[in-house]
């Protein structure tokens, strides 16, 4: 009988499953594109060490321990101040990166995942600073 009507109810569940798929597709995060295009300098705060990056889109701040490599992305939240996007790098770990913009020449950045095997968590702070080097 619970059989029967867990088969029922997934049947009924089947028609709405691919509802789900355009909204995650529409996931733009249009908030990074907002942000002052150039080189920024990244801040960290757990050993106030630097880093200075170019900034094309705004989508180079997910993704700041793992550059390059070939990764998939699933968009958590993409609101007009915040997004957060898990992702996977094949044989280079995950991430997952909440990035909160306060104007268009800063952000705040919390990230934790896994690089070349190892764990890693930060905050940080990013402002825009002028033109890429």
């Amino acid at each position: 009988m619970a059989r029967t009507r867990a088969v029922l109810m997934a049947g009924l569940l089947v028609p709405f499953a691919g509802l789900a798929s355009p909204a995650l597709a529409q996931a733009s995060l249009a908030m990074l594109d907002t942000l002052d295009r150039g080189g920024w300098e990244v801040r960290f705060r757990d050993d106030n060490s630097m880093r200075k990056v170019c900034i094309r889109s705004g989508r180079e701040f997910i993704r700041l321990r793992h550059s390059g490599g070939n990764c998939n992305r699933f968009v958590v939240e993409d609101a007009d101040r915040n997004v957060t996007v898990q992702y996977t790098c094949r044989g280079n770990g995950y991430g997952r990166t909440h990035i909160r913009k306060e104007s268009p020449s800063l952000v705040q950045i919390d990230s934790q995942g896994i690089a070349d095997g190892k764990p890693f968590q930060f905050t940080a702070e990013a402002r825009q600073t002028g033109r890429c080097n």
